[in-house]
């Protein structure tokens, strides 16, 4: 008979600097709500202590996970070992002028970021408003919504090389940036991101020729946009695409716009005339992933709580107290089925924790 978990009560240890919580509770912290816990939460509110933290044995010859606001992430069993939050907080303005340059602390909240940076008359980063999660893991994931990725206006990153033991700054080159990845995904385990520093300009040509901006714009009046302006008709466009993880438990895009040689996608096209295609600079051609798993009849599916949601293919969702692992069998599900028609592998964009290496 499997063994049956018991709860036991989390013990929250102040440390200076960190906090402590052993057998912690993750379901307030992913926005999928899966029910896991850690066997030691450590919360990070002076990035100075990341050293000594680290020290301890238990952490250090133990596993590790960098958590977020868990937005990215779907767990599929408890995690036996220790997730590190970071909590900093504060934003510095550099220099100003045409541009600034601002270090923001791993631990803001992005969407109140974004909103600061606007509130400010800064440009650049309208188009990835209402993104899930903290300034810290948006390197990693290397965000991007609406034809904006971040690594356009990141200059650095500043982060604890646990391998080397020393604070790292890491360029925007050696990031390493590519579409939903980086150097930090590349070497999982090895950096923990503390500040990120952008450069942001006051004015800059705005990107409204993606996913339906230009057709917002007008619906609201607008034909002379500011960067707010921008803004606000991605809210609109998000707000009634994607569903609200507060109201629904969900991390988003699950799957990954497949990029794939263009031979491959000109048969696709000749095929099916409807499907979205878009030219990439290598080549290559990204394709819709909410167009092939719509195509497969997945869009509104529900097995349990867990389904795919009514309003975007892409989007996974628990509709109340399904299990990481009902939630990873729907999703293997959706990369075979479009597996079987189009002969596309999709990729998961969160990371899955738990669950086995694909074959």
């Amino acid at each position: 008979m499997p063994s049956e978990r018991i709860d036991m009560p989390a013990q929250r240890i102040d440390m200076g600097g960190y906090t402590l919580i052993e057998n912690a509770s993750l379901a307030n912290r992913n926005t999928l709500r899966v029910d896991a816990r850690a066997t030691l939460l450590a919360e990070i509110h002076n990035a100075a202590r990341l050293p000594h933290l680290l020290d301890f044995p238990a952490v250090r010859n133990g596993h590790l996970l960098v958590l977020g606001e868990g937005s990215n992430v779907l767990f599929t069993g408890d995690f036996g070992g220790t997730v590190l939050a970071m909590a900093t907080r504060g934003v510095q303005v550099e220099s100003d002028g045409d541009s600034a340059r601002i270090a923001v602390a791993a631990g803001e909240r992005w969407d109140d970021f974004v909103r600061w940076t606007l509130g400010q008359g800064y440009a650049g980063l309208e188009n990835l408003i209402l993104i899930p999660g903290t300034v810290g893991a948006a390197p990693i994931q290397n965000i991007g919504a609406y034809g904006c990725e971040v690594a356009e206006f990141i200059e650095s990153v500043e982060a604890w090389d646990i391998r080397e033991r020393r604070v790292a700054t890491l360029d925007r080159a050696t990031c390493a940036f590519a579409y939903r990845d980086s150097l930090f995904k590349r070497e999982p385990g090895r950096y923990v991101v503390t500040a990120v520093r952008f450069v942001l300009p006051r004015s800059r040509p705005l990107r409204t020729d993606y996913a339906g901006i230009d057709e917002e714009l007008g619906r609201m009046g607008v034909d002379r946009p500011a960067p707010f302006h921008v803004a606000e008709a991605v809210v609109r466009l998000r707000t009634r695409k994607l569903p609200d993880p507060a109201v629904i438990g969900n991390a988003g895009s699950f799957f990954k716009n497949p990029i794939v040689e263009a031979s491959l996608s000109g048969t696709l096209k000749r095929e099916h005339p409807d499907l979205p295609v878009w030219p990439q600079p290598d080549g290559r051609c990204k394709l819709s992933a909410a167009w092939l798993i719509e195509s497969c009849g997945f869009k509104g599916r529900r097995e349990g709580d867990a389904g795919i949601s009514n309003r975007h293919a892409l989007v996974l969702v628990n509709h109340g107290h399904a299990t990481g692992p009902q939630l990873w069998v729907l999703a293997q599900q959706v990369i075979a089925g479009v597996h079987d028609k189009f002969g596309i592998a999709l990729e998961p964009e969160p990371v899955v924790i738990g669950a086995p290496p694909r074959a």
